[in-house]
Protein backbone atom coordinates (compact mmCIF):
# COMPACT_ATOMS: atom_id res chain seq x y z
CA UNK A 1 0.00 0.00 0.00
CA UNK A 2 2.89 2.17 0.52
CA UNK A 3 4.92 1.10 -2.39
CA UNK A 4 5.65 3.60 -5.12
CA UNK A 5 4.64 2.76 -8.85
CA UNK A 6 6.82 2.98 -11.29
CA UNK A 7 5.97 6.70 -12.47
CA UNK A 8 6.77 7.29 -9.05
CA UNK A 9 10.24 5.82 -8.98
CA UNK A 10 11.20 7.66 -12.00
CA UNK A 11 9.54 11.50 -10.67
CA UNK A 12 11.56 9.99 -7.65
CA UNK A 13 14.77 9.86 -9.11
CA UNK A 14 13.67 11.15 -12.87
CA UNK A 15 16.64 10.49 -15.75
CA UNK A 16 20.06 10.70 -14.88
CA UNK A 17 23.16 12.55 -16.61
CA UNK A 18 26.73 11.06 -16.96
CA UNK A 19 29.60 13.15 -18.44
CA UNK A 20 31.64 11.00 -21.18
CA UNK A 21 34.29 8.94 -19.44
CA UNK A 22 36.05 8.54 -22.44
CA UNK A 23 36.49 12.23 -23.71
CA UNK A 24 37.41 13.12 -19.65
CA UNK A 25 40.53 10.66 -20.47
CA UNK A 26 41.30 12.39 -23.15
CA UNK A 27 41.13 15.70 -22.69
CA UNK A 28 43.18 15.23 -19.34
CA UNK A 29 45.56 12.93 -21.36
CA UNK A 30 46.46 15.97 -23.81
CA UNK A 31 46.56 18.27 -21.22
CA UNK A 32 48.50 16.49 -19.29
CA UNK A 33 50.92 15.73 -22.00
CA UNK A 34 50.91 19.99 -22.83
CA UNK A 35 52.37 20.59 -18.99
CA UNK A 36 55.58 17.87 -19.77
CA UNK A 37 56.19 18.84 -23.34
CA UNK A 38 55.68 22.65 -22.39
CA UNK A 39 58.12 22.28 -19.86
CA UNK A 40 60.90 20.76 -21.75
CA UNK A 41 60.56 22.68 -24.81
CA UNK A 42 60.41 26.43 -22.83
CA UNK A 43 63.92 25.20 -20.49
CA UNK A 44 66.07 26.97 -23.27
CA UNK A 45 63.47 29.71 -24.05
CA UNK A 46 63.50 30.62 -20.72
CA UNK A 47 66.99 30.63 -19.78
CA UNK A 48 67.93 32.56 -22.80
CA UNK A 49 65.54 35.25 -21.54
CA UNK A 50 66.53 35.21 -17.64
CA UNK A 51 63.54 34.87 -16.40
CA UNK A 52 64.16 30.68 -14.45
CA UNK A 53 63.88 27.76 -16.20
CA UNK A 54 60.68 26.96 -15.21
CA UNK A 55 59.07 30.61 -15.67
CA UNK A 56 56.69 29.13 -18.72
CA UNK A 57 56.11 26.43 -16.72
CA UNK A 58 54.88 28.37 -14.08
CA UNK A 59 53.04 30.13 -16.35
CA UNK A 60 51.15 27.40 -18.24
CA UNK A 61 50.11 25.68 -14.89
CA UNK A 62 48.74 29.57 -13.69
CA UNK A 63 46.33 29.15 -17.51
CA UNK A 64 45.66 25.24 -16.82
CA UNK A 65 44.75 26.21 -13.47
CA UNK A 66 42.23 29.21 -14.75
CA UNK A 67 41.14 27.13 -17.31
CA UNK A 68 40.05 24.35 -15.28
CA UNK A 69 37.70 26.49 -13.09
CA UNK A 70 36.60 27.43 -16.61
CA UNK A 71 35.57 24.16 -17.43
CA UNK A 72 34.00 23.66 -14.04
CA UNK A 73 31.55 26.54 -14.53
CA UNK A 74 31.10 25.42 -17.86
CA UNK A 75 30.28 21.76 -17.11
CA UNK A 76 27.82 22.91 -13.77
CA UNK A 77 25.92 25.36 -16.67
CA UNK A 78 22.87 24.46 -18.52
CA UNK A 79 23.05 25.08 -21.94
CA UNK A 80 19.56 26.37 -21.88
CA UNK A 81 20.98 29.50 -20.91
CA UNK A 82 23.79 29.47 -23.74
CA UNK A 83 21.12 29.03 -26.46
CA UNK A 84 18.94 31.94 -25.09
CA UNK A 85 21.76 34.46 -24.95
CA UNK A 86 23.53 33.68 -28.37
CA UNK A 87 22.85 36.32 -30.24
CA UNK A 88 24.20 38.59 -27.29
CA UNK A 89 26.98 36.32 -26.91
CA UNK A 90 27.52 37.20 -30.84
CA UNK A 91 26.74 40.79 -30.43
CA UNK A 92 30.29 40.68 -27.79
CA UNK A 93 32.21 38.56 -30.00
CA UNK A 94 32.13 41.64 -32.67
CA UNK A 95 32.43 44.03 -29.87
CA UNK A 96 35.68 42.08 -28.75
CA UNK A 97 37.44 41.67 -32.99
CA UNK A 98 37.09 45.72 -33.27
CA UNK A 99 38.06 46.59 -29.55
CA UNK A 100 41.62 45.49 -31.33
CA UNK A 101 42.22 48.22 -33.28
CA UNK A 102 41.49 51.20 -30.43
CA UNK A 103 44.23 52.59 -29.41
CA UNK A 104 45.51 51.60 -25.69
CA UNK A 105 43.39 49.08 -25.90
CA UNK A 106 44.76 46.81 -28.81
CA UNK A 107 48.46 45.41 -28.79
CA UNK A 108 50.00 45.54 -32.14
CA UNK A 109 52.71 42.70 -31.76
CA UNK A 110 55.30 41.76 -34.98
CA UNK A 111 52.73 43.92 -36.79
CA UNK A 112 49.74 42.05 -36.11
CA UNK A 113 46.57 43.73 -34.17
CA UNK A 114 45.28 40.47 -32.37
CA UNK A 115 45.50 41.08 -28.28
CA UNK A 116 43.55 42.99 -25.81
CA UNK A 117 45.69 44.72 -23.18
CA UNK A 118 43.97 43.90 -19.63
CA UNK A 119 47.38 45.47 -17.85
CA UNK A 120 48.18 42.24 -16.03
CA UNK A 121 47.64 40.39 -18.92
CA UNK A 122 46.90 40.46 -22.61
CA UNK A 123 44.26 38.50 -24.06
CA UNK A 124 43.61 37.30 -27.36
CA UNK A 125 40.04 37.58 -28.74
CA UNK A 126 39.68 35.30 -31.64
CA UNK A 127 40.06 32.37 -28.81
CA UNK A 128 36.65 33.30 -27.10
CA UNK A 129 35.22 34.44 -30.98
CA UNK A 130 35.52 30.31 -31.95
CA UNK A 131 33.55 28.78 -28.63
CA UNK A 132 31.00 32.09 -29.21
CA UNK A 133 30.39 31.38 -33.44
CA UNK A 134 29.67 27.58 -32.15
CA UNK A 135 27.12 28.54 -29.81
CA UNK A 136 24.86 31.11 -31.98
CA UNK A 137 25.53 28.74 -35.39
CA UNK A 138 24.15 25.88 -32.63
CA UNK A 139 21.25 28.34 -32.21
CA UNK A 140 20.77 28.85 -35.53
CA UNK A 141 20.69 25.56 -37.15
CA UNK A 142 17.88 25.09 -33.91
CA UNK A 143 15.58 27.91 -34.95
CA UNK A 144 15.87 27.32 -38.24
CA UNK A 145 16.16 23.81 -39.30
CA UNK A 146 13.26 23.95 -42.00
CA UNK A 147 14.84 27.22 -43.43
CA UNK A 148 18.17 25.57 -43.55
CA UNK A 149 17.67 22.43 -44.59
CA UNK A 150 15.00 23.73 -47.70
CA UNK A 151 16.18 27.60 -48.71
CA UNK A 152 19.11 29.17 -50.04
CA UNK A 153 18.01 31.80 -48.18
CA UNK A 154 18.46 29.74 -44.70
CA UNK A 155 22.40 30.08 -45.08
CA UNK A 156 22.85 33.80 -45.67
CA UNK A 157 22.35 34.77 -41.77
CA UNK A 158 25.14 32.07 -40.58
CA UNK A 159 27.18 32.74 -43.69
CA UNK A 160 26.90 35.95 -43.51
CA UNK A 161 27.83 36.66 -39.39
CA UNK A 162 31.04 34.32 -40.34
CA UNK A 163 31.96 36.26 -43.34
CA UNK A 164 32.06 39.59 -40.79
CA UNK A 165 34.02 37.82 -38.15
CA UNK A 166 36.21 36.47 -41.41
CA UNK A 167 37.20 40.01 -42.43
CA UNK A 168 37.97 41.44 -39.23
CA UNK A 169 40.05 38.41 -38.67
CA UNK A 170 41.91 39.44 -42.14
CA UNK A 171 42.22 43.42 -40.85
CA UNK A 172 43.91 41.66 -37.83
CA UNK A 173 46.00 40.03 -39.67
CA UNK A 174 45.23 36.73 -38.57
CA UNK A 175 44.60 34.23 -41.86
CA UNK A 176 44.68 30.93 -39.61
CA UNK A 177 41.65 31.52 -38.00
CA UNK A 178 39.91 33.02 -40.76
CA UNK A 179 40.23 29.79 -42.31
CA UNK A 180 39.68 28.01 -39.30
CA UNK A 181 36.17 29.65 -38.83
CA UNK A 182 34.92 29.44 -42.47
CA UNK A 183 35.64 26.02 -42.38
CA UNK A 184 34.26 24.92 -39.47
CA UNK A 185 30.85 27.28 -40.17
CA UNK A 186 30.76 25.02 -43.33
CA UNK A 187 30.85 22.24 -41.59
CA UNK A 188 28.39 22.86 -39.35
CA UNK A 189 25.90 24.53 -41.40
CA UNK A 190 26.15 21.29 -43.46
CA UNK A 191 25.93 18.90 -40.87
CA UNK A 192 22.76 21.26 -39.89
CA UNK A 193 21.23 20.12 -43.03
CA UNK A 194 21.94 21.74 -45.89
CA UNK A 195 22.08 20.66 -49.27
CA UNK A 196 25.53 20.82 -50.86
CA UNK A 197 24.61 22.92 -53.72
CA UNK A 198 23.71 25.81 -51.63
CA UNK A 199 26.56 25.74 -49.88
CA UNK A 200 28.81 25.84 -53.35
CA UNK A 201 27.11 28.33 -55.02
CA UNK A 202 27.12 30.53 -51.88
CA UNK A 203 30.91 29.82 -51.52
CA UNK A 204 32.01 30.74 -54.86
CA UNK A 205 31.90 34.51 -53.80
CA UNK A 206 34.15 33.52 -51.03
CA UNK A 207 37.00 32.11 -53.59
CA UNK A 208 38.28 35.36 -54.92
CA UNK A 209 38.17 37.02 -51.56
CA UNK A 210 40.24 34.07 -49.75
CA UNK A 211 42.62 34.28 -52.80
CA UNK A 212 43.02 37.61 -52.49
CA UNK A 213 43.59 37.80 -48.62
CA UNK A 214 46.39 34.64 -49.27
CA UNK A 215 48.41 36.56 -51.50
CA UNK A 216 47.43 40.41 -50.43
CA UNK A 217 50.50 40.27 -49.02
CA UNK A 218 54.27 39.50 -49.61
CA UNK A 219 54.94 37.48 -46.40
CA UNK A 220 51.67 35.15 -46.95
CA UNK A 221 52.85 34.07 -50.77
CA UNK A 222 56.05 33.08 -49.04
CA UNK A 223 54.48 30.86 -46.42
CA UNK A 224 52.21 29.52 -49.22
CA UNK A 225 55.18 28.52 -51.69
CA UNK A 226 58.09 27.94 -49.19
CA UNK A 227 56.75 25.09 -47.56
CA UNK A 228 56.39 23.06 -51.29
CA UNK A 229 60.64 22.88 -50.63
CA UNK A 230 61.85 24.48 -47.96
CA UNK A 231 65.49 23.07 -48.49
CA UNK A 232 65.37 25.86 -51.26
CA UNK A 233 65.95 28.79 -48.56
CA UNK A 234 66.85 26.82 -45.63
CA UNK A 235 68.07 29.66 -43.40
CA UNK A 236 65.15 31.92 -44.63
CA UNK A 237 61.90 31.14 -45.85
CA UNK A 238 62.09 27.60 -45.09
CA UNK A 239 64.00 28.07 -41.85
CA UNK A 240 61.02 27.51 -39.68
CA UNK A 241 59.70 24.33 -41.52
CA UNK A 242 63.00 22.71 -41.68
CA UNK A 243 64.38 23.26 -38.26
CA UNK A 244 60.76 21.19 -37.56
CA UNK A 245 61.26 18.55 -40.04
CA UNK A 246 64.78 17.72 -38.71
CA UNK A 247 63.53 17.80 -35.34
CA UNK A 248 60.88 15.27 -36.24
CA UNK A 249 63.43 12.83 -37.99
CA UNK A 250 65.39 12.77 -35.10
CA UNK A 251 62.79 11.12 -33.23
CA UNK A 252 62.49 7.99 -35.24
CA UNK A 253 60.37 5.52 -33.67
CA UNK A 254 60.99 6.46 -29.67
CA UNK A 255 62.44 9.17 -29.86
CA UNK A 256 65.73 10.82 -28.52
CA UNK A 257 64.49 10.96 -24.66
CA UNK A 258 62.44 13.39 -22.78
CA UNK A 259 64.27 16.52 -22.18
CA UNK A 260 66.78 15.52 -25.17
CA UNK A 261 65.64 17.53 -27.99
CA UNK A 262 68.30 19.59 -29.53
CA UNK A 263 66.80 21.29 -32.15
CA UNK A 264 64.74 23.39 -29.30
CA UNK A 265 68.36 24.81 -28.34
CA UNK A 266 67.34 28.43 -29.82
CA UNK A 267 66.86 26.68 -33.16
CA UNK A 268 63.67 25.90 -33.52
CA UNK A 269 61.61 28.83 -33.30
CA UNK A 270 58.50 29.20 -30.80
CA UNK A 271 59.59 25.50 -30.16
CA UNK A 272 56.94 25.87 -27.02
CA UNK A 273 54.04 27.00 -29.02
CA UNK A 274 53.23 26.88 -32.83
CA UNK A 275 55.97 24.41 -33.06
CA UNK A 276 55.86 22.36 -30.09
CA UNK A 277 54.15 18.93 -32.43
CA UNK A 278 58.01 18.78 -33.76
CA UNK A 279 59.42 18.80 -30.26
CA UNK A 280 57.20 15.97 -29.03
CA UNK A 281 58.24 14.04 -32.43
CA UNK A 282 62.13 15.01 -31.59
CA UNK A 283 62.04 13.80 -27.96
CA UNK A 284 58.96 11.15 -28.09
CA UNK A 285 59.49 9.86 -31.52
CA UNK A 286 56.71 8.04 -33.65
CA UNK A 287 55.41 6.57 -30.20
CA UNK A 288 54.69 9.66 -29.01
CA UNK A 289 53.31 11.40 -31.68
CA UNK A 290 50.51 8.54 -32.13
CA UNK A 291 49.78 9.07 -28.81
CA UNK A 292 49.06 12.74 -29.28
CA UNK A 293 47.00 12.02 -32.51
CA UNK A 294 45.26 9.04 -30.84
CA UNK A 295 44.06 10.73 -27.92
CA UNK A 296 42.51 13.81 -30.44
CA UNK A 297 41.38 11.27 -32.58
CA UNK A 298 39.13 10.07 -29.56
CA UNK A 299 37.82 13.26 -27.86
CA UNK A 300 36.95 14.50 -31.70
CA UNK A 301 35.29 10.92 -32.10
CA UNK A 302 33.00 10.84 -29.11
CA UNK A 303 32.06 14.35 -29.29
CA UNK A 304 30.76 13.74 -32.78
CA UNK A 305 29.26 10.30 -32.03
CA UNK A 306 27.74 11.86 -28.83
CA UNK A 307 26.71 14.93 -30.83
CA UNK A 308 24.32 12.48 -33.34
CA UNK A 309 22.86 11.00 -30.81
CA UNK A 310 21.49 14.20 -29.47
CA UNK A 311 20.47 14.98 -32.61
CA UNK A 312 18.75 12.07 -32.36
CA UNK A 313 16.93 12.12 -29.03
CA UNK A 314 16.10 15.73 -29.76
CA UNK A 315 18.48 17.68 -27.42
CA UNK A 316 19.40 19.86 -31.39
CA UNK A 317 21.11 22.58 -29.67
CA UNK A 318 23.59 19.88 -27.48
CA UNK A 319 24.16 18.22 -30.72
CA UNK A 320 25.05 20.74 -32.79
CA UNK A 321 27.13 22.25 -30.01
CA UNK A 322 29.03 18.88 -29.84
CA UNK A 323 29.59 18.96 -33.31
CA UNK A 324 30.89 22.68 -33.78
CA UNK A 325 33.71 22.48 -30.80
CA UNK A 326 34.68 18.53 -32.39
CA UNK A 327 35.54 20.21 -35.28
CA UNK A 328 36.86 23.05 -33.65
CA UNK A 329 39.13 20.75 -31.80
CA UNK A 330 40.08 18.48 -34.89
CA UNK A 331 40.52 21.24 -37.61
CA UNK A 332 42.89 23.67 -35.38
CA UNK A 333 44.89 20.21 -34.02
CA UNK A 334 45.21 19.69 -38.11
CA UNK A 335 46.05 22.46 -39.21
CA UNK A 336 48.81 22.81 -36.45
CA UNK A 337 50.30 19.40 -37.16
CA UNK A 338 50.10 19.70 -40.54
CA UNK A 339 52.40 23.18 -40.36
CA UNK A 340 55.04 21.11 -38.25
CA UNK A 341 54.53 18.14 -40.78
CA UNK A 342 56.02 21.03 -43.95
CA UNK A 343 52.05 19.43 -45.33
CA UNK A 344 50.38 22.79 -44.78
CA UNK A 345 51.68 26.51 -45.49
CA UNK A 346 52.98 28.28 -41.47
CA UNK A 347 49.77 29.46 -39.58
CA UNK A 348 49.78 30.88 -36.12
CA UNK A 349 47.51 28.33 -34.61
CA UNK A 350 48.46 26.50 -31.41
CA UNK A 351 48.04 22.58 -31.09
CA UNK A 352 45.00 22.68 -28.49
CA UNK A 353 45.55 22.29 -25.07
CA UNK A 354 49.24 21.26 -25.58
CA UNK A 355 50.69 24.52 -26.62
CA UNK A 356 51.55 27.43 -24.33
CA UNK A 357 49.29 30.01 -24.65
CA UNK A 358 47.24 31.94 -21.80
CA UNK A 359 44.27 32.65 -23.78
CA UNK A 360 44.19 29.58 -25.85
CA UNK A 361 44.68 27.66 -22.84
CA UNK A 362 41.72 28.84 -20.51
CA UNK A 363 39.01 29.12 -23.61
CA UNK A 364 40.04 25.78 -25.25
CA UNK A 365 38.95 24.35 -21.53
CA UNK A 366 36.09 26.28 -21.36
CA UNK A 367 35.15 24.95 -24.53
CA UNK A 368 36.31 21.52 -23.17
CA UNK A 369 33.77 22.61 -20.69
CA UNK A 370 30.69 23.02 -22.59
CA UNK A 371 31.51 20.08 -24.36
CA UNK A 372 31.27 17.57 -21.48
CA UNK A 373 28.05 19.69 -20.92
CA UNK A 374 26.74 18.66 -23.81
CA UNK A 375 27.57 15.27 -23.00
CA UNK A 376 25.99 15.40 -20.16
CA UNK A 377 22.53 16.73 -21.25
CA UNK A 378 22.32 14.35 -23.83
CA UNK A 379 23.05 11.26 -22.04
CA UNK A 380 20.25 12.46 -19.73
CA UNK A 381 17.82 12.58 -22.75
CA UNK A 382 18.98 8.68 -23.49
CA UNK A 383 18.62 7.54 -20.12
CA UNK A 384 15.06 9.26 -19.92
CA UNK A 385 14.31 7.37 -23.13
CA UNK A 386 15.50 3.89 -21.60
CA UNK A 387 13.62 4.32 -19.04
CA UNK A 388 10.43 5.43 -21.21
CA UNK A 389 11.09 2.01 -22.83
CA UNK A 390 11.22 0.19 -20.00
CA UNK A 391 8.18 1.31 -18.37
CA UNK A 392 5.69 2.73 -21.10
CA UNK A 393 3.34 3.78 -19.09
CA UNK A 394 5.41 6.04 -17.45
CA UNK A 395 6.23 8.19 -20.36
CA UNK A 396 3.57 10.99 -19.01
CA UNK A 397 5.68 11.24 -16.02
CA UNK A 398 7.21 14.84 -15.72
CA UNK A 399 10.51 14.70 -15.14
CA UNK A 400 10.83 12.38 -17.80
CA UNK A 401 8.93 15.02 -20.87
CA UNK A 402 11.24 17.75 -18.76
CA UNK A 403 14.28 15.81 -19.95
CA UNK A 404 13.40 15.20 -23.54
CA UNK A 405 10.60 18.15 -24.78
CA UNK A 406 12.47 20.68 -26.74
CA UNK A 407 13.67 23.49 -25.99
CA UNK A 408 11.61 26.88 -26.67
CA UNK A 409 13.72 28.94 -29.77
CA UNK A 410 16.09 31.37 -28.71
CA UNK A 411 15.53 35.31 -29.54
CA UNK A 412 17.23 35.97 -32.72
Amino acid sequence: MFGFGPSQAIKRQGPRGSYDLWLLVALVGLASIGVVMVTSSSIAVADSSHVGAFYYLKKDLLFLALGAVAAGMAMRTELKLLEKYAFHLMLIAFVLLLAVFVPHLGMRINGAHRWLNLVVTSFQPVEAVKLILVVYLASYLVRHRDSIETKFLGLIKPIAVAGIIVLLLLAQPDFGSATLVISVTIAMVWLGGARPIYLFVMGLPLMPLLVIAATGESYRVKRLTSFMNPWEHPFTDGFQLTQSLMAIGRGEWTGVGLGSSVLKLSYLPEAHTDFIFAVIGEELGLVGVMLVMGLFALAVGRGLYLGLKGVEVGQRFAGYVAFGISLMLAMQAIVSVGVNLGALPTKGLTLPLISYGGSSMVLTCAMAGVLLRATWEINRALDARQMAKRMPEAVAAPDVNDAVRPREAAVA
